[in-house]
């Protein structure tokens, strides 16, 4: 429902940022207002936005809401404001509020892996890969879910393939594959390694799953 608000707003910034650098000085100044208005309707949203989300983690104290990944553990943490704001960044692709809120919830809750994998991926989107891999080898050991070492080892390619180390990116990939042979993205990775062109794919299953 957002996309036709969203198109405009990006084609606005897009002519300003064309228009701007050859401007006349008064030109400057409207092309100035305009982005004023851009980033006040921007900050507007994603105010709204964690207003939402925080209203559904009030909501989903009070109703059964399975984590289906992470369902052999209690779930305090999902109470939490930091929680609930952290993903709504993550939601919104802001990665670094993400990774400010979910390391407050580690801290009071250092054993909740649905928060640590939050917090991983939002550090991998960050490429804080050495941040993101500590946290991906401690949650792999201890997740009981096929999908989800699934996911991580689809993480842990991409933070190979960034590394400069393709045959260790696809050797992970691969395994991903073997966990979980639904999950499209180390599929897409492997090709992406093989034909050395396109966009690494990780964390997308990870926004739906709650």
């Amino acid at each position: 429902m957002f996309q036709h608000v969203f198109a405009e707003m990006n084609h606005m910034l897009d002519e300003i940022m064309k228009h701007y650098p050859t401007a006349e000085e008064t030109q400057k100044h409207q092309l100035i207002q305009q982005w004023n208005m851009l980033k006040t309707m921007s900050d507007g949203i994603i105010d709204e936005w964690l207003s939402f989300e925080e209203k559904m983690g009030e909501f989903r104290q009070h109703v059964e809401v399975p984590a289906t990944l992470f369902s052999d553990q209690s779930s305090p943490e999902l109470e939490m404001n930091a929680f609930v704001r952290g993903q709504g960044y993550f939601r919104l692709l802001m990665y670094r509020q993400a990774a400010q809120q979910f390391a407050q919830v580690i801290r009071q809750y250092p054993d909740s892996l649905l928060a640590r994998m939050y917090l991983a991926m939002s550090h991998l989107h960050l490429d804080e890969t050495e941040a993101a891999q500590k946290h991906f080898q401690w949650i792999l050991p201890l997740a009981n879910s096929q999908k989800l070492k699934a996911m991580i080892y689809n993480a842990l390619g991409c933070i190979a393939v960034k590394h400069g180390a393709t045959s260790k990116a696809q050797e992970f990939f691969t395994i991903a594959l073997q966990c979980d042979p639904t999950l499209p993205d180390p599929l897409i990775n492997l090709k992406v390694c093989q034909q050395n062109r396109g966009q690494l794919q990780y964390g997308s299953q990870l926004i739906s799953m709650m």
